[in-house]
């Protein structure tokens, strides 16, 4: 009886201790999921990140990698150009191509400069937006032109005033079939994988000018510098050793008989890796006719190939074809306008190339006096 008396006096003290224990406790819960939900998702450490799933709709990216729905990121169009007639004509179609894709859906592209590295204004500044910077002194490029490329680049960012946080470094024989979205993320570049670009291949010669310290051969991509999105606080750090390293190897009797025109190319890669950039490469990026067949949805034909064909539709490469294209053709001056279009059976991406050709020198004012 004592026992139980003593029990019945404890029961209210015990449930009371107990219901504040449960309140304690939810309290504690709710005040940390409360907070869990309010913090920065930007502040989460890379492993809280990866112990979750991405997909989950509770938790976001984080604000540095997070990019707004409908947010653009524009980036400038740059080309290097000279102040010959076959550089003219291919930086005009260009450029019309430039104007009709810049404000279509899906399209990034902000600002349009052609640096002509002639040191001379020329007749197309009305016409194109253009910035002069001078070409390397008298016999330094050997006759290599190109190599005026990065010291063109490197002159026209300390110099210029670009609004844009990105840069598209584009070619004269470029053309836009597709707008082009910014296609780099964040601190990464994009580019365009280039079969005959081969750093592996030719590791014996790359190693002259990126030595064992710097990593393995695999660093340096298999890219040039066109066409490539990168950062334009990027491209001021990797622009001069570009140059230094172009004209390295060029200096290198070796290196100059092997990579021979793609000199420059493998030097915009040897210097980006030097600088620890590596590339998003995208193989939408570019087409390449005659050998890509179809423009589909990929943003930019480079017609550097010529497009030899008989009358069949056969691809002769190699020998002059009974219907050609070929922008060699045309070395003192501009295509004739209405050139005829190709014979049935020729892949689509050539047909399409020569009709946007005929379409931009129907529309280009002066075509036939330039």
């Amino acid at each position: 009886m004592i026992g139980k008396k003593n029990m019945g006096r404890a029961s209210p003290v015990f449930l009371i201790l107990l219901a504040l224990g449960f309140f304690i406790a939810t309290y504690n819960l709710v005040t940390m999921i409360i907070h869990n939900r309010t913090a920065s998702p930007g502040k989460w450490s890379r492993e809280d990140l990866e112990s979750q799933s991405l997909s989950d709709p509770i938790i976001e990216m984080p604000d540095n990698v997070k990019r707004p729905k409908n947010a653009k990121l524009p980036f400038h169009v740059a080309l290097t150009a000279t102040d010959a007639p076959y550089s003219k004509w291919q930086c005009r179609i260009m450029y019309y191509w430039y104007k009709k894709k810049k404000e279509l859906p899906g399209s990034e592209m902000g600002g349009f400069t052609r640096i002509l590295h002639s040191g001379n204004p020329d007749n197309l500044m009305d016409e194109i937006p253009t910035f002069v910077v001078d070409p390397l002194p008298a016999g330094l490029d050997r006759g290599y032109i190109v190599l005026n490329r990065p010291w063109a680049f490197v002159q026209w960012l300390e110099k210029a005033t670009i609004e844009e946080e990105y840069i598209l470094m584009a070619e004269p024989d470029h053309i836009f079939v597709n707008p082009l979205p910014n296609l780099a993320h964040g601190g990464l570049p994009a580019g365009f994988p280039f079969f005959y670009i081969k750093p592996t291949d030719n590791e014996k010669i790359i190693r002259k000018f990126f030595p064992e310290e710097n990593g393995p051969v695999t660093n340096v991509d298999p890219i040039g510098n066109s066409p490539v999105i990168i950062k334009k606080d990027t491209l001021e750090k990797i622009a001069p050793t570009w140059m230094n390293v172009s004209l390295r190897m060029k200096d290198d009797p070796e290196t100059d008989k092997a990579f021979g025109w793609v000199l420059e190319m493998y030097a915009y890669a040897v210097a980006s890796a030097l600088h620890g950039v590596q590339h998003i490469l995208r193989k939408d990026f570019m087409l390449q006719p005659p050998w890509d067949l179809e423009t589909g949805k990929k943003f930019i034909i480079h017609y550097t190939y010529g497009c030899d064909y008989n009358m069949k539709g056969e691809l002769t490469y190699g020998k002059i074809g009974e219907w050609r294209f070929d922008k060699r053709s045309h070395l003192r001056g501009p295509p004739p306008r209405n050139l005829p279009l190709p014979p049935p059976g020729v892949p689509e991406s050539v047909v399409t190339l020569v009709k946007m050709v005929n379409e931009a020198t129907a529309n280009i004012p002066g075509w036939d006096t330039e």
